[in-house]
This record gives C-alpha cells, structure tokens and sequence, in this order.
C-alpha cells in the first residue's frame, strides 16, 4: 500500500489525522479507515470505518458520525440488556447493537469476530456425535424428573394452582 501527503496529491482526502492519503497499491486493497487497518487473522473484511467517503474526509464531520453511531449502538444494547430479563430477543439485540457499532469501532468489529469463531466452535462441538448422544441423554433423563415431579403433584393435590392450596 502506497501513502502519499494530500500535498503531493493535490486534494483533501485521505486520513484526516496524518493528512495521508491511501493510494491502492497493485493489490487494490486499502483500508476504508485511511490505512489503520487490516484484516484480521480470519481474513475477513478490513477493520476501520465504514463511514461514506466524504463523511471521513472531514474531521469533525467524521466524529460527528463516530458519536452518532456509538449513542444508536448503545441505544440498542441497552435495550438489549433489559430485554434479557423480560420477554424479548434480548442476545439478538444486543448483537445488534454490536453490529452498529462495527461499521465504526475496531474494537466492536474484534469483538465480533471473536463471537462468530465462538459460536461457529461450539456449533462444530455441537454435531459431534458423542456430545449429541450426551445431550440427548441429559433432556430425556430431565425431561423424565420433570414429569415425575408433575406427576407427584397432581396426584398429591390433583389440578390445584400451588396458591389455593388447604393445609388442613
């Protein structure tokens, strides 16, 4: 990747803290960030800002953005984070949330990226035929203390909700 000053380029673009402008080399890859970036080890997309071009032109138009985007994404997590103990899809939210802010933060985009390698091991984990074997199990002899335990109820006080109970 070549970095050449917005002098020599004759145009204010680029990285507006260095004033460097990215210029794809043979490759044409760049970073979107003004060349912070990189991919990750799992050769995903490159970390950096996915913010329009002529948004991060500008300093303070870019930070406005970077704000803007951080306040959306902890709105969403913070909904997230109370839907957990009420009804809701209280993870996928906060996902979510954590998407909106990887199209800005590198940290929300690692972050990321550590939870799709989680999730796509415990999936591999998952299929593996003895752990589906003990999974099974373990529903079946739950389930099974489950019904024993309904099964002593109803035939101790028959179909009466635990709060009208006579201890006589």
């Amino acid at each position: 990747m070549t970095v050449r000053s917005d002098k020599a380029r004759g145009n204010a673009g680029g990285n507006t803290r260095t004033g460097d402008a990215v210029v794809p080399d043979d490759s044409g890859v760049h970073a979107p960030d003004g060349g912070e970036g990189g991919t990750g080890a799992d050769g995903g997309r490159p970390l950096g800002s996915r913010a329009p071009h002529f948004i991060r032109r500008s300093r303070p138009l870019h930070l406005s953005w970077q704000v803007a985007v951080f306040l959306v994404g902890l709105a969403v997590v913070v909904a997230g984070v109370i839907m957990l103990p009420l009804p809701g899809p209280g993870w996928v939210v906060i996902f979510l949330g954590m998407g909106i802010w990887a199209t800005e933060f590198v940290w929300a985009q690692l972050a990321l990226r550590w939870t799709r390698r989680k999730v796509a091991e415990a999936a591999q984990k998952a299929m593996d035929p003895r752990v589906r074997r003990r999974n099974i199990t373990l529903t079946a002899i739950g389930l099974a203390v489950i019904a024993g335990i309904g099964g002593w109820y109803l035939w101790k006080y028959g179909i009466t909700m635990p709060w009208k109970i006579d201890r006589s």
